[in-house]
């Protein structure tokens, strides 16, 4: 029996809950306040709409069809899972994201999808929405696509030649793990088409002999995707592994995906910490790697994060000999590492202390979080005393407490 869309978008938009996406922030300028087109997109990022239910929503996040001929053993969409299963036409996807934009609901389109067939046929289906979109819709808004790494280099070129942002799914975070759960993907082919990705980003950018730029490719950048608790890797190999592919593939974000065991007997797999505070603490981390100046080794160094308290902060607190620190003295590096300071506190301090002394008041105008500075700074009017209590880490992790029920 063929289904009717809403039955088909209720299936796929489900199905793509599991496809981490990000918003437009990055990506290239566009207005139709010419008449001439349909949506706008801003470099600073995707404006919200909101459903009539209340809903916040951005983008259309879809999959083109939930089939897939690999079976990779962590995925709901595997071959061999018993889901429901549908797929859209491109013109039913074009329709779709033009209707809900003319409805207000969405400024952009996150797109991804199982395998039918063959990477190539997929991949060509993905570009042919992105185009139409594009070329015949003339729609200017934001647009991700997951592309498949085993698809033909110049799929992926057109890809990028159309969407705002790419990403390619690394799936786990070690070669072991994907070769155990995944056989029928390449670590080396997945390597290797975000290799290309960045190569193509960057050869956009360069101008010509003659001045003239290139066509833009994926000016948002790439991304990518990493599950976390399938394959049994600990915490520092994933920000290990993080680290490593923001080094070399210029990656804007890595995004972690908890993995919950799927009800399946015959392929059940370990859980091994709560998947969600895992998640978050990973995420954390990934900040102080992108930001901080932190290193993936000295983040994690048991293993394992801290699920009690964020990393920075457990950092802080098995480091207490670095600490206090002179705000008025101390480096950027260093004022970096203190519980409650933001890049932009950090920022604002040393502006400030630039011209005279930045006292204890000062500081939270300038956006720090006291309660978690306090014990880790010095400044005029304030003193960190107790930095060695052993009640030190019970103020930033108290025990669990039984309410009352009356």
């Amino acid at each position: 029996m063929k289904r009717d869309l809403a039955r088909k978008l209720a299936i796929l938009s489900d199905a793509a809950k599991y496809d981490a996406s990000c918003a437009s922030s990055g990506g290239e300028r566009r207005e139709s306040s010419d008449g001439k087109g349909l949506g706008s997109s801003g470099g600073s990022g995707i404006c919200h709409a909101y459903a009539p239910d209340g809903r916040c929503i951005s983008l259309l996040k879809i999959l083109m069809t939930n089939f897939c001929i690999y079976d990779c053993a962590y995925c709901v969409n595997r071959s061999s899972s018993q889901v429901e299963r549908a797929r859209f036409t491109v013109e039913e996807v074009v329709t779709l994201t033009v209707e809900f934009y003319r409805r207000n609901y969405i400024e952009g389109l996150f797109l991804s999808s199982g395998i039918i067939r063959s990477p190539d046929e997929t991949m060509a289906a993905m570009v042919r929405i992105a185009k139409t979109l594009r070329e015949r819709e003339n729609f200017r808004g934001y647009i991700h696509l997951k592309t498949i790494p085993d698809a033909a280099p110049e799929l992926i070129e057109q890809a990028g030649l159309y969407a705002d942002r790419l990403s390619i799914n690394v799936e786990l975070p070690t070669e072991t793990g994907l070769g155990r759960l995944a056989p029928e993907k390449s670590a080396t082919g997945i390597r290797k088409a975000m290799a290309e990705v960045r190569l193509r980003r960057e050869a956009s950018r360069e101008p010509s002999h003659r001045g003239k730029r290139p066509a833009r490719f994926a000016p948002a950048g790439q991304s990518t995707q990493m599950i976390v608790g399938a394959d049994g890797a600990n915490d520092a190999a994933i920000l290990a592994s993080a680290s490593t592919l923001y080094a070399n593939y210029g990656l804007s974000r890595v995004y972690y995906s908890a993995f919950s065991p799927i009800p399946d007997a015959s392929r059940a797999l370990p859980l091994v910490r709560p998947p969600l505070l895992r998640e978050h603490r990973l995420y954390q981390a990934d900040w102080l790697l992108r930001f901080y100046g932190f290193d993936a080794g000295e983040i994690a160094t048991g293993g394992m994060l801290d699920l009690e308290v964020d990393p920075k902060l457990a950092w802080a607190m098995a480091h207490r000999g670095a600490f206090p620190v002179d705000v008025n003295r101390a480096p950027r590096e260093m004022l970096l590492r203190v519980p409650g300071f933001g890049t932009r506190t950090v920022a604002r301090i040393l502006e400030a202390r630039a011209h005279s002394a930045v006292r204890y008041e000062h500081l939270a105008p300038m956006g720090a979080v006291m309660k978690h500075a306090k014990p880790f700074i010095t400044a005029p009017g304030w003193r960190a005393a107790g930095l060695d209590d052993a009640a030190l880490r019970a103020r930033f992790a108290p025990p669990p407490e039984q309410l009352s029920l009356f």
